[in-house]
C-alpha cells in the first residue's frame, strides 16, 4: 500500500539521523481554552549506532493499556547506544491524550487510533497522530511492534500475535517473530473489526508486524511486566538490532482464534457470572457465564455457552455489561 508523506503539522524535536540516545517529543498543535497556542507532546526516543535495520516500537495505541508504554518507557530510559546495531525509533505513548486521560479514546475528538490508520493530515487530532505515524515514521522502519493488552475493559490471557498479508513472506517474518516474543501463547490476529488498524498498515506496506495482547484490567502486574520487557528485548535480538543474547523463556503454546465464532456477544444488559477462569479449558456447549438481570428480580439469568473445545483466551473484565458486548474470546489449541 502506498504511504500518504504529505505535509503534516507535526514536528519531531529530535533528528531521526544521528548516533546515540536521544529523547524528545512529536508536537501536535492544540488550540484549547486554556493553551490559544498549545500542543500535545508525544514523547519519542531515537536510539541509533551505525548501520543497521530500523525498529519502530510503539505502546499506548489505547489509552488505557499500561504493559506496552511501562516497557517502552523503561527501553527508552535503559538502553545504550553501544547496544544497538542500527535504530530503535520508540514511541511508547503513541496516543498521548488518550494515556494522560486513562480512556481507550481520545478525550479531544473520540479517535480510537487503532481504528484511524492511515490517517489524514488535515483531519481531526487522532486522524493526524495516524497520518504521522503511518507516513513519517513508518517509511523509516524496517520492522514493527505494536504492544496492546485489554485495558480497562477486558483480560486477555498473554499472547503475542502476527496477521495474514498479503505479501506471504511479510506474514511469515511477523508469524517468527511473534514466536521470538516468548510469550506464554502465540496466534494470529483475529478482530471483529480490522478497518484502520495499525497492523494492517504497517504490514500491508510490507514491513513484518508483530502485536501483543498481555493481560489488561486496566493495569500492570509483575509476571506480565516480565513477560513484556522480555519479549521486546526478544524481538529487537530476533530483528538483529539489540546486540544481546534473547532472554530465556518456556515454550510458548500456539493456539487458533477462529474466523467466526470465536466470541460470544452479550445480547443483554447486566450484571456477569463467570463459571470458568481465564485460560480454563472450555468443550462446546459448557456455560461459560451467566448475565443476571439487575434492575428487575424475577428474572431468569441468560446462559453463554462455549461455541468450540478449547480454553477461554479472553474475557469482559468489568461486572456488568452491555448489550453488544464481547464478553469472551475463545481459542483452540494448535493450529
Amino acid at each position: 500500500m502506498p504511504l500518504d508523506v504529505s505535509p503534516t503539522t507535526i514536528s519531531s524535536t529530535v533528528a531521526f539521523d544521528r548516533d546515540g540516545v536521544h529523547h524528545g517529543h512529536l508536537q501536535l498543535p492544540y488550540s484549547r481554552d486554556d493553551a490559544a497556542y498549545g500542543a500535545v507532546m508525544i514523547p519519542i526516543a531515537v536510539i541509533r549506532n551505525g548501520e543497521g535495520p530500523t525498529v519502530l516500537l510503539t505502546g499506548g495505541n489505547h489509552g488505557d493499556e499500561y504493559q506496552g508504554p511501562l516497557s517502552l518507557i523503561k527501553l527508552a530510559n535503559t538502553v545504550q547506544a553501544a547496544d544497538i546495531a542500527g535504530r530503535v525509533i520508540v514511541v511508547p505513548c503513541m496516543n498521548q491524550p488518550a494515556f494522560a486521560a486513562g480512556t481507550r479514546t481520545s478525550p479531544i475528538d473520540k479517535g480510537n487510533l487503532n481504528r484511524s490508520f492511515p490517517g489524514r493530515a488535515d483531519g481531526s487530532h487522532t486522524e493526524r497522530i495516524a497520518h504521522y505515524v503511518s507516513g513519517h515514521l513508518l517509511p523509516l522502519a524496517d520492522f514493527v511492534m505494536d504492544i496492546h493488552d485489554g485495558g480497562r475493559t477486558l483480560e486477555f490471557i498473554p499472547m503475542a500475535s502476527s496477521s495474514e498479508f498479503e505479501d506471504t513472506d511479510v506474514t511469515e517474518k511477523s508469524q517468527a517473530a511473534a514466536e521470538a516474543f516468548g510469550a506464554p501463547f502465540v496466534t494470529k490476529l483475529v478482530e471483529l473489526d480490522t478497518l484502520g488498524m495499525w497492523d494492517f498498515v504497517a504490514g500491508g506496506s510490507g514491513r513484518p508486524f508483530v502485536t501483543t495482547e498481555l493481560g489488561g484490567t486496566g493495569g500492570t502486574r509483575p509476571e506480565l511486566v516480565a513477560i513484556t520487557d522480555a519479549g521486546v528485548h526478544n524481538v529487537l535480538v530476533h530483528w538483529g538490532v539489540l546486540q544481546k543474547e534473547p532472554i530465556a523463556t518456556p515454550p510458548s503454546q500456539r493456539i487458533t482464534i477462529p474466523e467466526t465464532g470465536g466470541y460470544v456477544i452479550s445480547e443483554t444488559d447486566g450484571l456477569i457470572e463467570w463459571l470458568v477462569a481465564l485460560g480454563d479449558p472450555i468443550s462446546e456447549g459448557q456455560v461459560i457465564a451467566r448475565v443476571h438481570e439487575a434492575r428487575r428480580l424475577g428474572t431468569a439469568a441468560i446462559e453463554y455457552r462455549a461455541t468450540l473445545d478449547g480454553l477461554l483466551a479472553m474475557r469482559h473484565h468489568p461486572g456488568l455489561v452491555k448489550m453488544g458486548d464481547a464478553i469472551a474470546m475463545q481459542a483452540t489449541l494448535g493450529g
